[in-house]
């Protein structure tokens, strides 16, 4: 079976093997939640600091490593580096399930951090090696919903893994391994599209022109940049601060869990029909997501009883779920093909520094304004919401917000 690039076709054994890749970027760190618990009994030796260490290696590495990734996919090979990076990943998921010291434990998240730290900008460079136009707007989307439908599984698996054993839920990361087999139907650069027919190439015409000399519109990038900073810091307050809320209302904080897991199968579902929604939406299309987002929080902040916040999570994850890969196909428009990688490793990287600051950003506000309302966290990103979407009307002839 042959699939559509825009330039020609691919194999659909490539493709999966694409897919298989994006599955990967939402594990890092993942099978250490359903452990937190315990490591202070597992380790009793242990310090606080020690286990601070041995949970945020991997998010602290990623950062500078996406970056060098994205560097040195301009002129190193593609799928040789890919490689690189799925062995580090894989072997990270070995060396867990053999450590039995907490030092060792931080040494293999420190590996487990440079080995996806190299291959998450790749996840979507190959999207955008291999397709153009509407072609790669789709595979965007639909790499956005293997990535979370992947999170909301492994994360099932993996609190279902530790009441077995701690160690287990570390067997998540050997999936590079499959990735890793894959990889022998990736081939490196454009070469991999068939001639193009009539029928197959998309005519859209070229409407970005890449001004200057390094090869990145970099006014184009930066607005990416902070706009997808902004909307992830935004929407990470489901994720941090829902279960406190919902303990302050004394609802079940049990309950908190499924919320979260409404918001992430919600980022999820727009991935399948992102051309469908962009068509429909058109140039508002940003706005309306952001009016989802802002619904969302709204409901979630008035909520009166319990299972009204679900409808809010769900529409925080929706409106998410159409910006994140719009953003992702946006960014290859801001740069020339050698330089693509690296744009999307800056952009991506705003994502894992919203994940690292958020809970400091609200501290920070929290202090400004004196309070310690749990409802507070909420309030302030409903209003940020609603000037992200002022921004988006104002500017909705802008780069950033004009969808084609």
């Amino acid at each position: 079976m042959k699939i559509n690039t825009g330039r020609g076709t691919i194999p659909l054994i490539t493709l999966i093997g694409i897919w298989s890749v994006s599955a990967l970027t939402s594990l890092p760190g993942l099978a250490v939640s359903p452990i937190l618990g315990q490591l202070s009994t597992i380790f009793p030796h242990a310090t606080e600091l020690d286990i601070q260490m041995f949970t945020s290696l991997p998010s602290l590495l990623i950062i500078p490593f996406v970056l060098l990734a994205g560097k040195l996919a301009e002129k190193r090979d593609f799928v040789r580096l890919l490689r690189v990076g799925l062995w580090m990943f894989a072997a990270s998921g070995v060396l867990y399930l053999f450590a039995s010291k907490m030092w060792q434990l931080m040494a293999v998240s420190a590996l487990l951090g440079i080995g996806s730290g190299l291959i998450i900008p790749l996840s979507t460079g190959l999207i955008s090696r291999y397709f153009t136009r509407t072609y790669r707007v789709r595979q965007f989307g639909y790499s956005s919903a293997i990535t979370n439908v992947t999170l909301v599984v492994a994360t099932a698996v993996t609190g279902y893994l530790a009441e077995v054993s701690w160690r287990l839920p570390f067997v998540v990361y050997l999936l590079p391994l499959v990735s890793l087999v894959f990889t022998a139907y990736l081939k490196n650069g454009d070469e991999s599209s068939e001639t193009k027919t009539p029928d197959e190439a998309d005519t859209s015409p070229s409407i970005n022109v890449i001004p200057g000399k390094y090869g990145i519109h970099v006014r184009h990038l930066v607005q990416l940049m902070l706009f997808y900073g902004l909307v992830t810091y935004v929407v990470l307050v489901v994720t941090f601060n829902l279960p406190f809320l919902m303990e302050a209302r004394h609802f079940s904080s049990g309950n908190s869990g499924l919320m979260i897991s409404l918001f992430f199968l919600a980022i999820m579902a727009p991935g399948f029909m992102l051309n469908t929604i962009v068509k429909w939406l058109g140039g508002n299309t940003k706005f309306y997501s952001l009016l989802s987002i802002a619904a969302g929080l709204l409901l979630i902040w008035i909520s009166p009883t319990e299972w009204m916040i679900a409808p809010g999570c769900i529409l925080v994850g929706l409106g998410y779920g159409v910006i994140q890969p719009l953003i992702y196909n946006k960014t290859v428009d801001t740069a020339v093909p050698q330089k693509t990688t690296l744009a999307l490793a800056l952009v991506m990287v705003m994502n894992y520094l919203a994940i690292l600051l958020s809970p400091f950003i609200t501290d920070f506000f929290q202090w400004v304004f004196h309070t310690r309302s749990q409802e507070f966290p909420f309030i302030f990103n409903l209003l940020i919401t609603i000037g992200a979407m002022y921004w988006a009307h104002a500017r909705e002839k802008e780069f950033l917000f004009r969808e084609r």
